[in-house]
């Protein structure tokens, strides 16, 4: 099977930037009258062979692709860049020796472990949660701080509400995006098996409750009542009193998970701005 490409302008979407989502594409920047392009050229080729489609090398005249070379702001050649998911992952310039490049091409590829991550996946995928569950954990046993393992058997844990132990794999990683949005939701789903008509009856019988108004709030939240929900734990923001932080962390908790493109939550970033302030 051959791995070495040549591509012009019109093939760098579907040949690079597609096919970069599913393996490494490394791109070779070069010229006929270029003498390093000749001594690297053919060691890119031997390791694309060598390695059996782990990556993919395309070569790019830029003699021949002025708006490449422009685009990529290749400036001097060889540039050699590696795209992954459709972006740059990786670039070097000049020619180097065969052992370098292999270190730069092993630093792209994914390894062992984030290979077990994606059968991981796979096992989830096809209804065995207790398989998934199990190589996620072989997986941080190894790789403590290993992202996609932690987040995937969170949000696993999650959907099995066990939300104690979703929150104990995600306490230990670095703050991100991502696993705060997932600390969010584990915080909402630890809500979703209290007794709505229990707490409801108590507010009928006093709208002061802020205890029992917060509790809905987040058991609304749970259940993907989210406009009910954020009333009650806005309600609760207002009344002021001991309660009123644990109700805008709840509210940041929603909005959070809603994320910035829903309708609610700029409404209720406002709402909760005006309470606070």
């Amino acid at each position: 099977m051959n791995f070495v490409k040549e591509i012009d302008q019109s093939q760098f979407g579907t040949e690079v930037l597609q096919r970069s989502a599913e393996v490494p594409v490394v791109v070779d920047f070069w010229a006929a009258w270029c003498g390093p392009c000749k001594v690297l050229g053919p060691i890119l080729e031997r390791l694309a062979a060598a390695y059996g489609g782990r990556f993919e090398l395309v070569k790019v005249d830029v003699d021949a692709n002025r708006e490449l070379q422009a685009q990529f702001q290749v400036q001097s050649i060889p540039t050699v860049i590696a795209f992954k998911d459709g972006r740059p992952a990786a670039t070097f310039i000049g020619s180097q020796p065969e052992a370098q490049v292999r270190a730069w091409i092993d630093a792209l590829l994914p390894s062992e472990w984030d290979l077990l991550v994606d059968r991981a996946r796979d096992l989830s995928f096809e209804g065995d949660e207790a398989g998934a569950e199990a190589l996620y954990r072989q997986v941080l046993a190894a790789v403590p701080d290993h992202g996609e393992a932690a987040t995937a058997l969170a949000a696993l844990l999650i959907a099995r509400k066990d939300t104690e132990a979703a929150l104990l794999v995600l306490r230990r990683l670095p703050r991100t995006a991502d696993v705060e949005r997932l600390e969010a939701a584990a915080r909402i789903a630890a809500a979703a098996t209290v007794d709505l008509s229990m707490l409801e009856r108590r507010i009928a019988a006093d709208e002061n409750d802020d205890a029992a108004r917060l509790e809905l709030g987040e058991a609304l939240a749970a259940k993907g009542e989210y406009e009910a929900g954020l009333d009650h734990l806005l309600t609760v923001v207002g009344h002021g009193g001991p309660l009123r932080e644990r109700a805008r962390r709840a509210m940041v908790d929603v909005l959070g998970l809603l994320g910035p493109d829903h309708p609610l939550t700029g409404v209720y970033r406002r709402r909760l701005a005006n309470e606070l302030f």
